[in-house]
């Protein structure tokens, strides 16, 4: 593979997309394209973004007229641009629409119109909605319950479409809450830790028992690569399957920072709806050989570490 085009990636989990693309894949040039929103950075890019193999754009996902001239002639499609963050999406629904669904089937069409040879969409287990028991795979039904998960399952349906000619170019990733360093303090895990670095209180939605799956953006991006390697098609849940309250989250980060867990919290009015659990089934990609290597506990340190030594590039 020659040539990568990535949206959104100069964001949390684009960036290190980026990173990896270019470790391992030596030879190949890489196309950037991310409209740099308050959640993305070009410091993320720093160590790769001056070769002559990427090329960065400044652009919105939706701006097609960009596509001609740095689309064509591309390997592998990614698309991880997206608004994602669900409190956000009640205030600006709009916003979601355009980036998340829109700039979604724009990206498709445009990429099957210059025969691209393999696209990958990024998207959320969200879609599948509130799973009180048991896990959903592949063929549940969509089932969102807020204007991001709803923006996300959209962008599906319309990419979904295209399998009747075209579906062996098309992979749709439905990942767990993605962890890491990068990611912007409005999510539950860096939230924690900004507050906590500048002496904050965590404000905790409801009353903090919603459970979460958390997933490293490593082994996320593991996944994705896999995908492409095996020429894959399709959709793939990517997850793991270690459950954590909210509140037990919080509280893991406030003994890493030796923080007394009930002076720091604060509960807060929970959000209009609030799914309490999610949960996906992972047995079809771990079919192929993945599995997830990294945990939420072991990886804490560092990325609490990596936050104290960056806290300027987020001013909130």
């Amino acid at each position: 593979m020659n040539k990568f085009f990535i949206t959104g990636g100069a964001g949390f989990i684009g960036s290190h997309i980026c990173e990896k693309i270019f470790k391992i894949y030596s030879n190949s040039q890489i196309v950037i394209l991310d409209k740099l929103t308050y959640a993305g950075n070009l410091f993320f890019l720093k160590d790769i973004i001056k070769s002559k193999r990427i090329k960065f754009i400044n652009a919105d996902i939706i701006d097609y007229k960009k596509y001609h001239k740095y689309l064509k002639n591309s390997d592998v499609v990614i698309n991880v641009a997206a608004e994602s963050h669900v409190d956000r999406s009640f205030e600006n629904s709009l916003l979601f629409t355009k980036t998340n669904t829109l700039g979604a089937h724009i990206l498709i069409q445009k990429s099957l119109e210059y025969n691209i040879n393999k696209i990958v969409h990024v998207s959320t287990d969200e879609v599948y909605g509130e799973i009180k028991t048991g896990s959903a795979n592949e063929l549940s039904q969509l089932n969102p319950t807020n204007p991001y998960s709803a923006s996300k399952a959209a962008a599906e349906i319309i990419i979904n479409s295209y399998r009747f000619f075209a579906k062996e170019k098309i992979i749709t990733v439905r990942g767990n809450n993605i962890y890491g360093t990068r990611q912007f303090p409005e999510k539950l895990i860096p939230t924690c830790i900004y507050n906590l670095l500048t002496e904050r209180k965590i404000k905790i939605n409801g009353d903090g028992t919603n459970v979460r799956c958390f997933l490293s953006v490593y082994d996320f991006i593991d996944a994705i690569l896999l995908l492409i390697k095996k020429k894959t098609n399709g959709i793939y849940n990517v997850g793991n399957h270690h459950e954590y309250r909210n509140l037990d989250v919080a509280k893991l980060i406030c003994n890493l920072l030796g923080k007394d867990f009930k002076k720091e919290i604060k509960f807060v009015k929970d959000r209009p709806f609030n799914d309490k659990r999610y949960s996906i089934n992972t047995e079809k990609i771990k079919r192929i050989g993945w599995r997830p290597k990294k945990s939420l506990m072991n990886d804490l340190p560092y990325i609490i570490s990596w936050y104290k030594k960056n806290l300027k590039l987020f001013n909130l």
